[in-house]
């Protein structure tokens, strides 16, 4: 376990290395260099989780410019001491969030996600945590990932059908499912949202 997880840390460092080097780079030569980097770094992934190596390239090697972490966003939502958790079509749990798109800020896409996910309209009150997901994920991703946490207030709505869930639920802190979609939300991470929700004084946290 321990080999491959450092070996999957050389291929990541390799894939950003290359990608900085053809964003930054002059000469022609070298640039074939580094092409040839990432493409070494996508085989390497590729051989160590028996992922397609084309799945590899289009998920690891198809962005420009320095490589940057990708922003995760997830509303924690509270109603009589319950926590809103949404099921995702593979059967597990997670607070509602996703992707922040290149157009919208934290507190707009946490609103929107929330939206699309539970048909909730909500407002963003408060940032409870801003979370480096290697140190608290499982990680099923080839990319780092900066998750950030906001507590939000319902402001009306109910649940609608879409692509992405099949359904919410409100769970107490000791009743959290055990089927958590733990590369999203863990239950420790759902355990700092009910904190921070008791806690008028609550200090954003940060790796």
């Amino acid at each position: 376990m321990m080999e491959h997880k450092t070996w999957m840390q050389w291929a990541i460092e390799l894939q950003s290395l290359a990608q900085a080097g053809l964003a930054y780079g002059k000469d022609s030569y070298d640039k074939e260099r580094y092409i040839r980097i990432r493409e070494i770094s996508a085989e390497i992934i590729s051989h160590m989780s028996d992922i397609p190596i084309d799945k590899v390239r289009n998920l690891f090697c198809n962005e420009s410019g320095y490589q940057t972490p990708k922003i995760d966003t997830r509303a924690a939502i509270f109603q009589n001491g319950k926590i809103l958790l949404v099921h995702e079509n593979n059967g597990t749990w997670s607070l509602p969030g996703g992707w922040c798109d290149v157009d919208q800020s934290v507190a707009s896409n946490v609103i929107k996600e929330t939206r699309e996910e539970t048909g909730l309209h909500v407002s963003a009150e408060r940032l409870i945590a801003i979370q480096d997901w290697r140190l608290h994920n499982v990680r099923n991703y080839v990319y780092g990932v900066i998750k950030i946490f906001v507590l939000c207030k319902s402001t009306g709505g109910s649940f609608a059908e879409n692509i992405e869930t099949t359904g919410i639920g409100y769970f107490n802190r000791d009743e959290l499912p055990a089927n958590l979609a733990t590369e999203k939300t863990t239950a420790e991470q759902i355990q700092m949202c009910f904190d921070a929700n008791y806690d008028n004084n609550w200090k954003t946290q940060f790796d």
